[in-house]
């Protein structure tokens, strides 16, 4: 089958340019192999939000006596925070799909390999061992063998591994393992103080866990204006947050009882 053009991924690049393509009047399709509108929207920016709405909550039902509130035996429920989360994000995703169909854009469901200038083949996507497979859209294509005069690749965000710390999925996560957890953690040591990072610190500490921060840079939040960052790090540390800069995982290894130990250049063992 023929397009003018077809976007490989539809995330907030994908999904933004497969609309206006079509807009425009280009026949347009885009290509998906696990949830419309990417990372950002199912296993980033979107549900993190959510996660940590629902530590905010619990914080102040803590403090509900600061209000003159009485609010008993308040305790966690892991498994409706994540749901609760993973609705969020279906509900939007889906939202997605809606917007795709209403301006003809066709989705093509599966791995997308480039195979010669302007074609390409899809084969069935492969599910990832650590979050459920979706189904496909009903009205989505399939596998086979595509051409379009113009390709964007828009292919997104992948967790990034660091040498001797490869994710195991029960001691070791990337984001995609901390955005479902079964349980809250006692302890957490989290590697990298960009948005990310810094978002996964709160929503843990919140709700009980005890939480290290490592970063390599003098300052938490790199990307931000320093005096935000200083603030911000004053701010984190009265939440009870132990933040560590300029410091350096340099190795991990699996204590006797099941824990990771940590040794931080510059700081020691951290459990």
């Amino acid at each position: 089958m023929t397009f003018d053009i077809i976007i490989i991924g539809s995330g907030p690049g994908g999904y933004v340019a497969a609309i206006r393509a079509a807009q425009l009047g280009m026949k347009t399709a885009v290509v998906e192999r696990e949830h419309l509108g990417g990372i950002c929207l199912n296993w980033g920016c979107i549900p993190t939000k959510a996660l940590l709405r629902s530590a905010e909550v619990f914080e102040l039902m803590r403090h509900g006596k600061d209000y003159g509130l009485v609010a008993d035996n308040v305790r966690v429920d892991v498994e409706a925070i994540v749901q609760r989360s993973r609705s969020v994000s279906g509900r939007l995703s889906r939202g997605v799909e809606g917007l795709l169909k209403k301006n003809n854009v066709q989705v093509i469901w599966g791995e997308a390999r480039l195979t010669a200038p302007g074609r390409l083949s899809v084969s069935d996507p492969v599910g990832r061992s650590n979050r459920p497979r979706p189904a496909k859209p009903a009205a989505a294509l399939g596998r086979g063998d595509y051409a379009a005069d113009h390709i964007i690749i828009a292919t997104g965000a992948r967790p990034r591994v660091l040498p001797g710390l490869e994710p195991d999925g029960e001691r070791t996560w990337t984001y995609f393992e901390a955005m479902a957890p079964k349980r809250i953690p006692e302890s957490l040591l989290v590697v990298g103080s960009g948005a990310i990072g810094i978002e996964f610190a709160s929503f843990f500490s919140g709700l009980g866990s005890k939480v290290t921060v490592v970063e390599v840079l003098p300052q938490i939040l790199p990307a931000e204006d320093e005096e935000i960052a200083k603030f911000a790090h004053a701010q984190f540390e009265k939440q009870g947050i132990t933040i560590r800069t300029a410091a350096k995982v340099v190795s991990a290894t699996r204590a006797s009882n099941g824990q990771i130990v940590a040794n931080i250049e510059g700081v020691g063992a951290t459990e």
